[in-house]
């Protein structure tokens, strides 16, 4: 229970420095701030796997799965790398919302601020009732496998013009019944007053749209890294500090999307892959550092067809 404190305190002084300090004043995040901040986030992340080791090897936490302290530090930097790569088409969602709604870059960190807090909550409580399901009903991780293949097999088949309009969703549609929207900005309020009448801007808008698609995008997440471990607090950690360096990474990534087309075909070996290793999970056990390897190697084979594409256009 300590450790389950300790570690939420540290993610809660994490978000008071962010919003407190580093980004006290509405400002629009420059290429170089958003690559300095991604570096301090991952960094942190792996120097947090140091501590998963020591945790584990001091037996300061419930080892529910008996796992030795090398073996859980793999699969927490697994189940990191894995929510990481999955976040690329969150990204993409992000930029699409923030470019329909017109949100001036200067305030889409506030946004993406107290989206991270909700997709925490949330993802917390999916984490939660995921691993129930798994230490209760054994067959359900044959169910989370099949999911994640379908997904993978719907992903490679989705046609880049499928664009995703944010005002044609159903979330967009539903919060128009329930409260009064305006168009109209004001400075980085969410709400705002409009003829003695409390209306929400499109701030709010687009941090409910926002809370609403990283839902769904957890629940292709979650099983993923459930893939990998069962254990509550290795799946929590893994999947917040990858949360935690989203925001960075949105605006260090979002500019440069479009040069990493292949990168979804990396996410669909590695969503097959765990997919795969989850059926056969009970049948046979696949070792932390190949599942490394084949995240490792999709994720760079992607990165170099995206650049190699755009080298040979350029000389075209």
């Amino acid at each position: 229970m300590i450790v389950w404190i300790s570690f939420i305190t540290l993610i809660v002084i994490f978000l008071a420095i962010d919003l407190g300090i580093f980004n006290k004043n509405p400002h629009e995040i420059t290429n170089k701030e958003a690559s300095m901040w991604t570096a301090i986030w991952v960094s942190i992340a792996m120097l947090f796997s140091l501590l998963v080791f020591f945790i584990f090897k001091h037996g300061w936490i419930d080892n529910v799965d008996q796992l030795s302290p090398s073996n859980a530090t793999l699969k927490y930097i697994t189940g990191y790398l894995i929510e990481l790569s999955l976040s690329v088409d969150n990204i993409f969602v992000i930029a699409v919302i923030f470019t329909s709604f017109k949100i001036p870059k200067i305030y889409q960190h506030r946004v993406l601020f107290w989206g991270i807090i909700g997709a925490i909550v949330f993802r917390a409580l999916m984490i939660l009732f995921g691993v129930y399901l798994i230490k209760k009903f054994d067959w359900i991780i044959y169910v989370f496998g099949v999911f994640l293949i379908y997904t993978a097999i719907k992903l490679a088949l989705e046609k880049d013009d499928d664009a995703y309009d944010p005002k044609k969703s159903f979330v967009y549609k539903a919060i128009r019944k329930v409260i009064p929207v305006t168009t109209h900005m004001d400075s980085e309020h969410f709400f705002t007053r409009k003829k003695h009448l409390l209306v929400a801007t499109p701030l709010f808008i687009a941090l409910i749209i926002i809370e609403f698609t990283d839902i769904l995008f957890a629940l292709d997440s979650i099983p993923a890294i459930l893939a990998i471990t069962s254990d509550p607090f290795l799946v929590f950690s893994s999947n917040i500090m990858a949360i935690l360096g989203l925001r960075s990474m949105y605006f260090f990534l979002a500019n440069m999307l479009e040069r990493f087309g292949y990168l979804k075909y990396s996410l669909v070996v590695i969503l097959t892959f765990v997919g795969i290793k989850m059926i056969l999970s009970h049948h046979i056990e696949i070792p932390e550092w190949l599942s490394l390897s084949v995240i490792g190697v999709s994720l760079g084979a992607g990165v170099w067809f995206s650049l190699h594409k755009e080298k040979k256009e350029e000389t075209a």
